[in-house]
């Protein structure tokens, strides 16, 4: 495997931010109301975890994170290889005590993803890939068991995720253009991401106009490495290490099979993110 030390100091770093994570989100009093932009004192450590356990496994290579920290902040500017990190994908889940939330690390080589963890840590589930390995998910202590997208080949008997809608908002365009036979709700990208590679959905669909690298880079591994796809809205490779490691085109990551028709729908419902300053 190419990547297999790097994908083994991923998992030791995600167990480690996991076990943390799981303690403080047992005691943490639950916010029901609470905002898409919530940041918290778990959020902050959980990333010194992982990125103090990679500065030391890989000294050279870059780091790009959510939270602003001290380790980021004296992390190698312009490596080849980048460490790209959410330390709680899906805050509001983990402040709601929903227990949707995930903890991610990928790894990218240029501006292609070549290492996704996906650890839920309420779940004791993680979902890992790195590219050309296969996919993998594992229970606990227990054996992994690869991981592969569903064979549907119809929209209309398809199973869709997205993030929560708010109550009482009619169903957006490209929802209505999609026609899935299922609509599964969750906060966290790493989670949605996670359950397409593992073939509990069919696809995920990201129409935000603005989200960031640490927000998909890892599950995008996972996907592919399933035997899925991942493209922007458009249809265009997902590329990372932008400005700001911005992403401003969308994401559409599919069982490869619906990808097209996925594609093409949405075009015809709604014109696609702006293209920003990439």
């Amino acid at each position: 495997m190419e990547f297999a030390r790097e994908l083994e100091e991923a998992l030791a770093a995600a167990a480690a931010a996991s076990k943390y994570v799981l303690a403080e989100y047992q005691s943490f009093v639950a916010i029901p109301n609470a905002p898409a932009t919530i940041s918290t004192h778990v959020d902050r450590e959980s990333q010194e975890i992982i990125l103090r356990h990679l500065k030391a496994a890989f000294p050279e290579d870059g780091l790009v994170a959510e939270e602003a920290t001290a380790t980021l902040a004296g992390s190698p500017k312009n490596a080849a290889r980048t460490w790209v990190v959410d330390p709680i994908d899906g805050t509001r889940g983990f402040a709601m005590k929903n227990g949707e939330f995930s903890v991610m690390i990928g790894l990218t080589v240029g501006d292609r993803a070549v290492v996704g963890v996906v650890a839920e840590p309420e779940q004791d589930r993680v979902t890992y890939a790195a590219a050309g390995s296969g996919c993998f998910v594992r229970f606990g202590t227990g054996e992994p068991h690869r991981c592969s997208v569903r064979p549907t080949t119809d929209l209309a008997q398809s199973a869709m995720v997205i993030s929560h809608r708010k109550a009482g908002k009619p169903p957006k365009a490209e929802l209505v253009a999609l026609g899935p036979a299922r609509v599964v709700e969750t906060y966290s990208a790493g989670v949605k991401l996670a359950m397409v590679a593992r073939g509990d959905v069919d696809f995920y669909l990201n129409e935000y106009p603005n989200f960031h690298d640490w927000d998909v880079c890892a599950g995008h591994v996972l996907v592919e490495e399933a035997g899925g796809r991942v493209t922007e809205l458009g249809g265009g490779e997902v590329r990372y290490g932008h400005r700001g490691a911005n992403q401003r085109r969308g994401m559409v990551a599919s069982n490869g099979k619906l990808h097209d028709a996925i594609v093409d729908r949405v075009k015809h419902s709604s014109p696609p993110p702006g293209r920003g300053e990439g």
